[in-house]
């Protein structure tokens, strides 16, 4: 179980993501200010978990009516991080590319300020944030 103020905060930034109302460095910053020092967005699960220390909440992620592609292109899965850099890519389009990209879910470090992005295979994007 995790704290409230927590919970509260991550239950609030995926909604944030949801609609586009903030961007992923807006989100980051939030989360580790609440204190959460990673989360796992688990396309196959549709859920995002989220960590602090010994405690985790797991909420779920609506997901796109689409099947995660069988062959993973990293090079694809850059792109749609690129896009949403420049602000181009809302979170909701953000899923459609990575799945279309063979993404199977990502794993967030705010801690370690890196993105890693997983395929069906084991494969392994590594997006380190931006400066």
């Amino acid at each position: 179980m995790m704290e409230k103020h927590m919970a509260d905060a991550a239950a609030q930034c995926l909604q944030d993501s949801l609609s586009g109302a903030k961007h992923f460095g807006q989100i980051v910053a939030a989360l580790q200010e609440a204190g959460i020092e990673s989360y796992f967005a688990d396309y196959r699960g549709a859920c995002t978990t989220y960590y602090a220390g010994g405690q985790s909440l797991a909420l779920p992620l609506p997901m796109p009516e689409q099947e995660i592609a069988d062959r993973f292109d990293a090079a694809a899965v850059q792109e749609a991080i690129r896009g949403a850099q420049r602000g181009e890519v809302k979170y909701p389009r953000f899923k459609q590319l990575t799945m279309a990209a063979g993404c199977i879910g990502y794993m967030t470090w705010i801690a370690g300020r890196h993105v890693a992005y997983f395929g069906r295979r084991g494969e392994v994007h590594v997006e380190r944030f931006p400066s």
